[in-house]
């Protein structure tokens, strides 16, 4: 029996500067899931992130999003977790994603980091990889010299919009997520593709 899904993280950069880049597709996740379910976020220095709850039924699932920078992002949620008790396999974290196309979102469940230095940070603060990530796929620049510029960098409209399509799509995955299990929330997202 899967354990229920008690922390939603988010992961970026925090600053004006930062807002529309490629490294923030965690933040863009969270804005949408906080919209759709009328959630406030609102400051707490002691997570060092934004945080909300969202309580529905037997659902109480608190939300952050760290504001320490994205290599320092495990700061932010082992204290959360830690302070309420969450275990990591309760903790799923979206973020982005080079080696996924714009248009595409993946659900995984433990592995490495793949590079991301949030995801590192996190497994290195949680002392185990064992939390789910919510992959946000936004291209690769094709070359491993260029990544720092293309995170950091803001995607073309075309390409913004197809995020934007999964990120919608992630939302409802998340909903699938909290109210059957992972299974049936990949089932939806791993099959949606963005037609723009």
């Amino acid at each position: 029996m899967e354990k229920p899904l008690r922390l939603l993280v988010g992961l970026g950069n925090p600053g004006p500067e930062y807002l529309d880049t490629r490294h923030n597709a965690g933040f863009w996740l969270v804005d949408q899931f906080c919209r759709r379910h009328a959630i406030s976020l609102t400051p707490n220095n002691k997570f060092w992130g934004l945080e909300g709850r969202w309580q529905r039924g037997t659902t109480d699932l608190r939300v952050i999003m760290p504001q320490t920078f994205m290599n320092k992002s495990g700061q932010s949620v082992a204290a959360l977790a830690n302070f309420y008790k969450i275990e990591p396999e309760q903790i799923l974290v979206a973020y982005d994603e080079l080696d996924l196309p714009p248009g595409v979102a993946k659900f995984k469940k433990g592995g490495g980091s793949g590079g991301h230095n949030g995801i590192k940070d996190i497994h290195a603060k949680l002392g185990t990889a064992d939390f789910l990530r919510l992959r946000i796929g936004i291209g690769h620049p094709g070359d491993r010299a260029k990544v720092t510029g293309f995170v950091l960098g803001k995607p073309p409209l075309s390409e913004r919009q197809r995020i934007q399509d999964t990120i919608d799509a992630s939302c409802d995955a998340v909903d699938v997520l909290i109210e059957q299990d992972l299974r049936a929330a990949q089932q939806l997202l791993h099959s949606f593709k963005s037609t723009k």
